[in-house]
């Protein structure tokens, strides 16, 4: 009968133990909920995110003093100098015509190259108003494209030290012949063809071309 009270001892004991250990666990999980609550934001990846609200200044702070005995560097380049108006014996001007032959019912395009054959830039009006197109046969002059010129425009440009340009619009002959008192008329005199030869001359900014071009029609 004496291993009774023993046994029930042993009972408590346990009973105390496990109560105990449920209070440990409470304790636990408590503690946990806790810090999942306090602990600051995360971003995505699972990093914490900053915490920090202070901004950076965009300006850096100059620690460094340059001593005041270093002399400033004089400037060496030099202004570059104004581009003077071309001279005739700097300027090449040359007619250019989109064909040498001309089927029936084709209309040339003529254009103009120019050339700064010089050693230093210059400025030239390559303006319609100083552009000037001739084409005559023999004697005969045919057309002239200041004959019916509509709104004529100046157009100021350097021209750099051998450089070449060509007129980027071509000035168009209807085949026919021009004058300043028939330029609303439609049936004005028609060129002949049949491989008839013309001769295309060009002047622009005063300069004219030394040759003229020939061009066939037919």
């Amino acid at each position: 009968m004496a291993a009774r009270p023993r046994t029930a001892a042993v009972y408590r004991r346990r009973r105390l133990a496990i109560f105990g250990g449920l209070i440990l666990l409470i304790l636990a999980i408590a503690a946990g909920v806790w810090l999942a609550i306090a602990q600051p934001w995360t971003d995505a990846g699972g990093a914490p995110a900053p915490t920090s609200t202070s901004t950076p200044s965009s300006t850096p702070t100059v620690t460094d003093t340059p001593s005041t005995d270093t002399p400033s560097p004089e400037p060496t380049a030099e202004e570059p100098a104004t581009a003077v108006p071309c001279q005739a014996r700097d300027v090449t001007v040359e007619a250019v015509t989109d064909a040498e032959t001309y089927p029936s019912g084709v209309l040339p395009q003529l254009s103009i190259s120019l050339t700064n054959k010089g050693d230093s830039d210059c400025t030239i009006d390559v303006g319609s108003t100083t552009q000037v197109f001739t084409v005559s046969s023999g004697s005969d002059t045919w057309w002239r494209s200041t004959d019916c010129q509509q709104d004529p425009s100046s157009m100021v440009v350097t021209l750099a030290a051998g450089q070449t340009v060509t007129s980027a619009t071509p000035v168009q002959w209807d085949r026919t012949r021009s004058d300043v008192a028939t330029c609303d008329q439609e049936n004005r005199p028609r060129a002949p063809g049949g491989g008839a030869s013309y001769h295309v001359a060009v002047s622009i900014g005063g300069f004219e071309a030394v040759a003229t071009r020939q061009i066939l029609l037919y």
